[in-house]
């Protein structure tokens, strides 16, 4: 995998944070990362479902992960982000290889931030819609 694209502001939070236990564990890999724009992989592999599905809930992991990063950078040096709100829509299923998702900021303010995040399968279909929202918070 090559190098991850990040911000100035994303290259000092992966360093100081990185991605999270919860990531980690789910295989997340970040592929470019700013406030305005995030994308990451996941295998389905690991995350599935009992019929072989990907599991409901890790397409909200990859989401929040990618919403909740992107958050965080527009709220650096200082501040940080937590989410405070998320749905998703799923609309195909993903059975084998990687998902991607690709957060895109609605809004990014003072206090919320809200980032729309399209994950799709290997074939480029969109298999979920997430939506998260994201308190500013000052240290």
């Amino acid at each position: 995998m090559s190098e991850p694209i990040l911000s100035d502001d994303a290259k000092h939070l992966a360093t100081k944070r990185g991605v999270g236990e919860l990531a980690e564990k789910m295989g997340i890999e970040i592929v470019e990362l700013s406030a305005e724009r995030a994308v990451a992989t996941m295998p389905v592999e690991g995350n599935t479902q009992p019929r072989g599905l990907l599991h409901g809930g890790a397409y909200l992991v990859l989401g929040e992960t990618l919403g909740s990063f992107a958050a965080n950078v527009w709220a650096a040096p200082d501040g940080y982000a937590v989410g405070i709100e998320i749905s998703a829509s799923h609309s195909k299923s993903a059975t084998q290889g990687k998902v991607t998702g690709v957060a895109t900021a609605i809004s990014l303010g003072k206090t919320l931030t809200v980032h729309e995040i399209v994950i799709t399968n290997e074939l480029g279909q969109r298999c979920s819609t997430v939506r998260i929202t994201n308190l500013i918070r000052q240290p």
